[in-house]
This record gives structure tokens, C-alpha cells and sequence, in this order.
């Protein structure tokens, strides 16, 4: 965690060094990681277990979704859909828990006739099968969808239980992809385990410059057992940003192509080469279109990160 007056150099550098080791995790070289970041286009890493390519910028719907038909926060919410796609974005994350996200990305998406552009992704999150498949079908309802691309058992609750079911589900066609998550650096003993015994398509996990743990750990497993990584928290719940946000941008944000301190951390959690797509949470069609523009441009590699140490640092 940064502390209250910002992150020390020792602790940045330690990040730094994380990630420049992870640069050659699974073959993939500093270079190729690169070239997925350049021209007008958002850029795609592949599902590793299918080579599916997903666009590196999404959408997660805690908080922002779960919001009544008739407010002000709902109206807004078409546009930031739009804003997504628009920007070559695709993939949407829900789960039970968020209230009535899931409802409203389904009434949103099938108002709008955009399914087809959404890799929508939603998780289970309760103990026992038959619960487990009552609440699936619950999602798929509100979801409004007969197929999922991906069903993710939340938080590792009851995962033995809900892995027999989600590999059953898929070898029938009703979900693509199965994962696991978690968002709490605690939990990493436990999701390291979960990752070596059992074989999942994707792991979704916190990552953010001030909660860097996933880079000694997580990430690295993810890409030896080719599991795809959506990260949650890129901006660490909020904290850095607000920490960040009325200190003018440093003189190299323009040289990767930043325009704001959101699109300089985003920038951060993409720079490593394990993370498939990061998924910040937002209500807000003008943070929407901030968050595309971080795909855009150079993603820097551990060596620059590591170069410009003090103009993160306070």
C-alpha cells in the first residue's frame, strides 16, 4: 500500500523490478508487448486457452450499474456503453452482488441491439450446487441471454462445488469461459492454491500501482498456467487517483500518449504482459472515454516505469 505521503522509491523500484522479470513470462518478449500498444486502434491480447482476442480496456459495473430505471445515473448509462464500443472495448463484468447491475446491462444491451459488440462476463456467488444453478439461470435471465462468455466463481466461494457444474455448462455450450476472482491481496495464498490444482480460462484479481502484490504471484502463475487475466481495481478502489488528481501530469505522460492520471495508471496495470483486460468500474460516459484512451499509445515497459519513479512519488 502507498503510504500517506505517497510511495517510496524503494517500494516502486521493488514494483518496477516485479514487472520488468515478468516481461519475459511465457515467451512473450518486451518488444511484442509494445507493438500490441501502437496505432489509432485498442489494442487485443489473446484468451490463452482458445486464442480469442479480447480488446485491453472493459467495463465494470459495481456501483455505476446498480441504479434505479428512472435516475438521473441511468440515463447516463447508454452513452457509456456506447462510449465502450465505440472505443473497440467489448468486455462487460457484473455479478450477483452488484445489485441490479446485471438487470441493467441486460436491459441496456437489448434496448440497444448490442449484444453481439459485449464479451459479457457475471459470476456466481453462493454455497451448494443447487443454489449455484439457481442463481446462474438468474444471471442469464437478467442478463437477458441464453449464453455466457464467461461465468467466473466469485471470490473462491463454494469453488470445487461450482466447477463441476461451470464444466459441465460449458461442454454444453451455455457458458464460453469459466474463471475465478478475488480482490483482496489476503486472499492470494488461497487463489495461488485454487490456480495450481485446477484448470480455469481466466483469474480476475486487483492490481493497481499501490496494490502490487498480483506481480510477485498471481500474474506470473496465470501466464505458466495459461489462465487470461482481467484485473478490478486498477486505480487501487479509488485511492490513487484521489491522491493524484490535483497534482499537474509529469512532462513524460505525453511521450506514452497520457492525457490524464487515470490513463497513466490504467497504462501501468497494462504494461504487464500477463494482463488480458483491465476492467475500472464507472457510471460516467466521460470516464469511459478517458479509460479507452489509456489503450491507446505506448504501453512503457518496467525500465520506464522505473525511470520516472519521482514524478509518481510525492
Amino acid at each position: 500500500m502507498i503510504p500517506a505521503g505517497g510511495m517510496t522509491r524503494a517500494q516502486f523500484l521493488r514494483i518496477a523490478a516485479g514487472a520488468a522479470a515478468a516481461l519475459v513470462v511465457g515467451g512473450r518478449a518486451k518488444a511484442q508487448v509494445a507493438g500490441e500498444s501502437s496505432g489509432g486502434a485498442m489494442p487485443t491480447r489473446p484468451i490463452p486457452s482458445t486464442q480469442e482476442r479480447l480488446p485491453v480496456v472493459g467495463l465494470g459495473t459495481h456501483v455505476g450499474f446498480d441504479v434505479q430505471r428512472d435516475s438521473a445515473e441511468y440515463s447516463r448509462l447508454p452513452e457509456v456503453l456506447r462510449t465502450l464500443f465505440d472505443g473497440g472495448g467489448s468486455v462487460i463484468d457484473t455479478s450477483p452482488m452488484y445489485g441490479r447491475a446485471e438487470a441493467v446491462t441486460g436491459e441496456l444491451l437489448a434496448a440497444a441491439g448490442t449484444r453481439s459488440k459485449a464479451f459479457v462476463a457475471t459470476k456466481v456467488w453462493t454455497r451448494g450446487r443447487a443454489e449455484g444453478i439457481r442463481q446462474m439461470q438468474e444471471s442469464m435471465r437478467l442478463l437477458q441471454v441464453e449464453r455466457l462468455d464467461l461465468m467466473q466463481v466469485h471470490n473462491l466461494v463454494d469453488w470445487r462445488v461450482h466447477l463441476a457444474t461451470l464444466r459441465d455448462w460449458k461442454a454444453e455450450g451455455r457458458v464460453r469461459y469459466i474463471g475465478i476472482t478475488h480482490y483482496t491481496n489476503g486472499a492470494y495464498g488461497e487463489l495461488e492454491a485454487v490456480m495450481r490444482e485446477a484448470q480455469f480460462d481466466f483469474v480476475q484479481i486487483n492490481y493497481s500501482l499501490d496494490e502490487a502484490e498480483a506481480e510477485r504471484r498471481i500474474l506470473p502463475l496465470a501466464a505458466e498456467r495459461g489462465m487470461a487475466v482481467l484485473i478490478n481495481r486498477p486505480f487501487g478502489g479509488g485511492r490513487v487517483l484521489r491522491r493524484l488528481r490535483d497534482r499537474p501530469l509529469p512532462p513524460w505522460a505525453a511521450e506514452i500518449g497520457a492525457t490524464s492520471w487515470a490513463q497513466v495508471l490504467l497504462k501501468f496495470v497494462l504494461s504487464h504482459p500477463a494482463v488480458t483486460c483491465a476492467i475500472p468500474g464507472t457510471g460516467r460516459p466521460e470516464h469511459m472515454a478517458d479509460n479507452v484512451r489509456a489503450a491507446i499509445g505506448t504501453l512503457p515497459d518496467a525500465a520506464f516505469w522505473k525511470r520516472h519513479v519521482d514524478s509518481i512519488g510525492a
